[in-house]
């Protein structure tokens, strides 16, 4: 497998809006194929036979149903927000237009 280059990590850190600078970059380029590496090895352990799994053991469901219950209304959930707009909460805006 190949090496994680320092612009593919560049390239991630932008896209989770993550704000890296050169040193940190130089830094996490050559751990982050050592995690690739890892993740490789495994895969070759797998073999064909042994079927994908998330758990090691089969789990099960322990959520409660769902059943309608009354609520709160619209104007009852809002009547202690500090701003609202539309029959929403308001609130300021973290991401720029650009995406």
């Amino acid at each position: 497998m190949a090496e994680i280059t320092r612009d593919e990590v560049a390239h991630l850190a932008d896209l989770a809006r993550i704000d890296l600078d050169d040193a940190e970059l130089d830094h996490l380029a050559p751990q982050l194929s050592v995690i690739l590496e890892s993740v490789a090895s495994i895969r070759g352990v797998a073999d064909d036979d042994v079927p994908p799994t998330s758990h090691p053991v089969p789990l099960t469901n322990v959520f409660r149903e769902d059943v309608v219950q009354p609520c709160l209304t619209a104007e009852q959930a809002l009547s202690g927000a500090p701003a609202k707009e539309d029959g929403r909460f308001s609130v300021p805006r973290i991401l720029g237009d650009e995406q």
